[in-house]
């Protein structure tokens, strides 16, 4: 098999990111928050998006019940910043998992994934909490938010 280099993997996550958000953007929702200074960029969705290639290099397993959600922290368009990213995912019936967010830096890139298992048809509730530049000292406060988002098995 051949490596792939950082940016190959950096840029196809970008990409993934900047779809997800496009499309939440076509049902009138935007796809970040405000938290000061900070724009906070949150998506979830099946991990079977990713190519296998990615899911490797990344450790993320792949499967129909399997899911990521990306958060990135971003001070200004373009430049990523550090934090600390905490959250849970429930379902319907109020199962929570714990999400256990991985910090990726490629070429300048920063965002944060969590792994998650999920039925099809699940009307899932994300609870996210984002403290902003932990390793610069910036002092902001902690920011929480919650999304939902449905999945489906491809």
């Amino acid at each position: 098999m051949k490596p792939y280099r950082p940016f190959y993997i950096a840029s196809a996550l970008f990409t993934l990111l900047m779809l997800v958000a496009g499309s939440a953007l076509a049902v009138n929702q935007e796809p970040f928050k405000w938290h000061g200074d900070y724009r906070i960029f949150y998506s979830a969705f099946g991990s079977t998006f990713l190519s296998p290639e990615v899911a490797v290099a990344n450790q993320m397993v792949r499967g129909k019940d399997r899911g990521i959600v990306n958060i990135a922290v971003v001070e200004q368009l373009g430049t990523g910043t550090s934090a600390e990213v905490t959250g849970v995912v429930q379902n319907i019936f109020q199962q929570t998992q714990t999400l256990k967010f991985t910090e990726i830096r490629e070429q300048g890139t920063l965002y944060y994934l969590a792994p998650f298992k999920f039925d099809n048809e699940d009307l899932l509730t994300f609870k996210i909490r984002v403290l902003p530049g932990v390793d610069n000292g910036s002092g902001a406060s902690a920011y929480q938010f919650k999304f939902q988002k449905k999945l489906y098995h491809d």
